[in-house]
């Protein structure tokens, strides 16, 4: 097994789309201060999250009671991977010397023998690696590395990577095989993606081999969580893990034996992460197959149309298959980053850009749907159905928000936000010993090394408005540009210096040979706005509709289409008109219009009469829709994707 791609250095490349554009600059001038100011609790009116608060204890800097989740400490690595990113992208010096204040921090709160976690360091020292079920010590440890190889590849500066080597050199210890050692494995998935991460940029293979072993070892019998969750008897952190199923963690058979997408739906995707890294590095056909059987299960059975995975608010899971309810689903802002992160290592390993189709899903309607166009209200659940009314607390809809919250109790959404629109060049290029990958068609440029030739490569895309991605690079040799067909355009027309290009896709790239000097390519794609319809096994969607244009999802709003969504049904196949983008709205993206029936029962619409005889009023209404990812940056609402077919 060949690993095929890398990512390019988030160095090498600049952003200057007029959508993501906006969101990325967003991170540099409001997202991080304003996460900051939460962090350190001075944001009015929002959850403390005693963040800063506690590693300042941990210092000896604080006196005081460590309050907060028992892994709030990962809000302030995410926090710092963020600014690591934004530093690497051009847009984050002044926040250099902050950051720099964060680490001092953060080593002074790392206790000799290279422990680092606030809760256990503070709260309950006799603890440390007793609850792997719900403490999440090894999760944290995992963000902490993430955000420690992030930012010594930005800045150059080791005092971070020092202090994540000798936080995973106590892993390394603690955990194995061997005399002495526990031979665990976490509740949480995430340590192993970051220890790969680590070996890479260390080359130390004892990182490797330790994520290698926390994967092979999960689900073993005799069950390790299963014997600490009997020895224990009840939780301790988290009282709804009273009746734990080790499914829910992926522990209920060996990773590499797994069929199903299951369980809590982050962890599931970062154990598939880092699943698919091991696959690349150690040509483990066993993992790959495993991987490929959990993708294929995820995307043709228990995927929202908008990239969402996750359908049970209880648990935060995936349930079976088809069960995909539009109003009391969960469909996670991690989670969907977890289908990036997941497609991503497929697409490396493979070199099948078919694994970018549902990236670019994720990230284009439930990622980006997660924050604001302001960048300091969150969406933690992203439903396909509000009536906001409906959303009540103490009742099965009450993880259901029908606005952006300012923070939330348990963040893990906001900051892991901020740090994959941060990242967001290594999901647009990426690079092989021949060439370059184009997998997103997002303005942007690129200048990167290929064997002894440079490349540099200017993207102006207007995909979203009408298909046309325009390429200009200038290479010093030969070399390759390889460009995904998205699986939205049907036909697309590729120049290359005036010529047309008819060569076939390999892989779903359109495969160009680049010469030294310069060139220009043109291509236009097929993007047209179309009506969906779901399997017939999705019975929350049965004869029922949704519009799409190229990778967006479209939904109503009450905003310009009036209360009681749910009258409103559509003819098969109506016609589409675009518009002109919403004036409050960014991105330049266009609304769509169209003709609907808004049909009301007078038989039954006195106030106090609940039902009654079916006596028909029909009323044919006008239609605006907008981009799903927008909704709810203009007012609350209601607001729907799946239309009501009217055959």
């Amino acid at each position: 097994m060949k690993k095929h791609l890398k990512q390019l250095d988030l160095k090498r490349i600049r952003i200057t789309d007029s959508l993501f554009g906006e969101y990325v600059n967003k991170v540099s001038e409001k997202i991080i201060p304003h996460q900051w100011k939460i962090l350190n609790d001075q944001l009015e009116d929002s959850e403390p999250t005693y963040c800063i608060h506690n590693f300042r204890i941990a210092a000896g800097e604080e006196k005081g009671e460590r309050k907060g989740v028992v892994f709030q400490d990962t809000d302030l690595y995410k926090w710092l991977e963020a600014v690591a990113y934004t530093i690497a992208g051009g847009r984050g010096e002044h926040l250099e010397e902050l950051a720099d204040q964060v680490i001092d921090l953060i080593g002074k709160a790392q206790e000799p023998d290279g422990y680092l976690n606030t809760y256990f360091s503070v709260n309950a020292p006799a603890k440390k690696w007793t609850n792997l079920v719900e403490g999440h010590e090894l999760y944290t440890a995992g963000h902490m590395i993430e955000a420690a190889v992030a930012y010594y590849q930005a800045t150059g500066k080791e005092k971070i990577l020092n202090i994540a080597k000798k936080n995973a050199d106590l892993i390394c210890r603690v955990f194995g095989t061997g005399k002495g050692q526990k031979r665990g494995y976490p509740g949480h998935q995430e340590i192993e993606l970051a220890l790969v991460k680590l070996y890479r940029e260390t080359g130390k293979k004892i990182y490797l081999q330790q994520a290698r072993y926390f994967i092979q070892e999960r689900g073993r019998n005799p069950n390790y969580l299963q014997a600490e969750i009997a020895g224990r008897g009840h939780p301790e952190f988290f009282p709804e893990f009273e009746r734990y199923d080790l499914e829910y963690s992926q522990a209920h058979k060996p990773p590499v034996e797994q069929d199903e997408a299951v369980g809590h739906a982050v962890r599931e995707m970062y154990m598939c992460s880092a699943m698919a890294d091991l696959a690349g590095e150690d040509a483990d056909s066993g993992l790959m197959e495993a991987c490929s059987r959990i993708w294929e299960n995820m995307t043709t059975r228990r995927m929202y149309i908008t990239g969402g995975i996750g359908s049970s608010g209880f648990r935060e899971r995936f349930t079976t298959d088809y069960d995909l309810p539009n109003s009391t689903n969960y469909s996670e802002t991690c989670a969907s980053i977890g289908v990036m992160m997941f497609g991503q290592r497929m697409a490396a390993i493979t070199g099948d850009a078919s694994y970018y189709d549902y990236v670019e899903k994720a990230l284009y309607n439930t990622v980006i749907a997660g924050i604001n166009i302001a960048g300091d209200r969150y969406f933690y659940v992203n439903p396909l159905e509000v009536v906001p009314e409906f959303c009540t607390e103490h009742t099965y809809m009450e993880h259901v928000k029908p606005v952006r919250q300012k923070w939330f109790g348990v963040a893990c959404c906001p900051p892991n936000v901020g740090r994959t629109l941060a990242s967001l060049g290594q999901y647009i290029y990426a690079e092989d010993e021949e060439g370059v990958y184009i997998n997103q068609f997002i303005s942007s440029t690129a200048d990167t090394e290929i064997k002894e030739s440079r490349m540099k490569i200017k993207m102006d895309s207007t995909l979203l408005q009408d298909g046309k991605v325009q390429l200009q690079v200038q290479s010093s040799g030969p070399g390759i540009l390889n460009i995904r067909i998205p699986w939205y355009s049907e036909k697309w027309e590729c120049v290359q210096n005036g010529i047309s290009i008819k060569t076939q896709p390999d892989k779903g790239y359109q495969r160009l040979c680049i010469s030294p000097g310069d060139t220009r390519i043109s291509i236009d794609f097929h993007v047209v706005p179309r009506w969906m319809g779901a399997n017939d096994q999705v019975r929350a969607d049965a004869g029922k509709t949704a519009l799409m244009k190229g990778p967006l999802v479209y939904c109503l709003e009450e905003k310009e289409n009036g209360r009681f969504l749910s009258e409103i049904f559509v003819e098969e196949n109506t016609s589409i008109e675009e518009n002109a983008p919403a004036e409050e709205l960014v991105g330049n993206v266009p609304t769509l219009s169209y003709k609907g029936i808004r049909v009301r029962n007078k038989g039954a619409d006195g106030e106090n009469q609940l039902y009654g005889s079916v006596e028909l009023e029909k009323e044919e209404v006008s239609l605006r829709a907008v981009p799903y990812c927008m909704w709810n940056n203009r007012g609350q609402g209601e607001m729907l994707v799946w239309h009501k077919l009217r055959i």
